[in-house]
C-alpha cells in the first residue's frame, strides 16, 4: 500500500530532474524569441509595403525609420512583458517542489 503512495520520478530519469529547471525556460525563451522576431519582421515588411502611402506624410527616410522603430518596439514589448516573466515562472515551477500545492501539479510534474 505504501509503495503506491510514493511520488513518481520523472520518466526521463533522475539525471533529467536537475536539467529540466533550466532546459524548459531556455527552450521557451528561444521559441518565443523566434516567434516575436517573426512578428517584428512582419511589422517592418508592412511599413515597407505601405511606404508610398506613409512617405507622402513623413518622407522615405521617415517611413523606413518608422518601420524599424515599430518592429524593434513590438519585439521588445513582447519579449519583456511576455517571455521574461513566463520563463521565470516556469523556472520556479520546476525549482520548487510543490509550488501551487495542488494535486494536478503533483500528477503532471513526473511527465516533464
Amino acid at each position: 500500500m505504501e509503495e503506491n503512495n510514493k511520488q513518481l520520478k520523472s520518466i526521463w530519469g533522475t539525471w533529467w530532474e536537475s536539467i529540466r529547471k533550466w532546459f524548459y525556460p531556455a527552450w521557451l525563451l528561444y521559441e518565443t524569441s523566434v516567434r516575436f522576431y517573426d512578428y517584428a519582421q512582419s511589422t517592418h515588411h508592412y511599413f515597407i509595403e505601405k511606404q508610398s502611402s506613409i512617405a507622402s506624410y513623413i518622407g522615405d527616410i521617415g517611413a523606413q525609420t518608422l518601420g524599424v522603430f515599430c518592429s524593434i518596439t513590438s519585439f521588445s514589448i513582447c519579449f519583456i512583458f511576455l517571455t521574461v516573466p513566463t520563463c521565470f515562472i516556469l523556472y520556479k515551477f520546476f525549482e520548487i517542489e510543490n509550488l501551487t500545492a495542488t494535486n494536478f501539479e503533483r500528477r503532471i510534474k513526473p511527465f516533464f
